[in-house]
């Protein structure tokens, strides 16, 4: 792969150090002509996913989700900016279903595209813990906290562990401040890529 700023911003050694994008997604995002920012962002997200679903492994082994769908989906879950690219530095939920349907154009199957029309819909009546997580690490990457989400996510883990949520709670608390903490570098690695190509 030649060395563009999309390349980069996928799968290049950076500092912070972030996991690079799955090849699925690098293949998508180079095939969809992504902006490289997207793409930047698109690997803050997964990377802290990363981070969520390795910690809820550890913590609640007995929550039962599915680690490869909430990786995909924090990958994934805003490619419907490459169509709506005033949405990576604006507000607007045009690339929402946008970004679904560009996946299930391109073989996505609707069990992982759907995280691209989910990602800000988690207060939604039946939303899974996979949905959940995706959303989480959207927030958190920025060190965003969003009680409500996070209450959702408690919630989960303590039916699962059998646990009092308040020590859910604060197992939760702990871990996402520690991913918040690197917030900044992350936020820095985002912003130094361009927006158009």
């Amino acid at each position: 792969m030649a060395d563009t700023p999309l390349s980069r911003a996928m799968s290049a050694t950076v500092d912070p150090p972030l996991l690079p994008l799955p090849d699925r997604v690098v293949g998508l995002l180079s095939e969809l002509g992504s902006p490289p920012r997207l793409a930047a962002h698109l690997r803050a997200v997964h990377d802290v996913a990363h981070q969520l679903v390795g910690w809820v492994e550890q913590h609640c082994p007995a929550a039962l989700f599915d680690r490869e769908a909430v990786l995909f989906g924090a990958a994934t879950h805003d490619v419907g900016k490459t169509v709506h690219v005033s949405e990576l530095s604006g507000p607007g939920a045009a690339h929402e279903e946008a970004g679904r349907t560009l996946l299930l154009g391109h073989g996505v199957g609707p069990e992982l595209a759907r995280f691209a029309a989910t990602h800000a819909s988690w207060a939604r009546s039946g939303v899974g813990l996979e949905d959940l997580l995706v959303s989480l690490a959207d927030k958190v990457w920025k060190n965003k906290r969003v009680p409500e989400l996070e209450d959702l996510v408690v919630a989960r883990l303590a039916e699962a562990s059998g646990r009092a949520v308040w020590e859910e709670f604060m197992a939760l608390d702990g871990v996402l401040a520690r991913i918040g903490d690197g917030a900044d570098e992350r936020l820095a690695f985002q912003a130094s890529f361009p927006v158009h190509g």
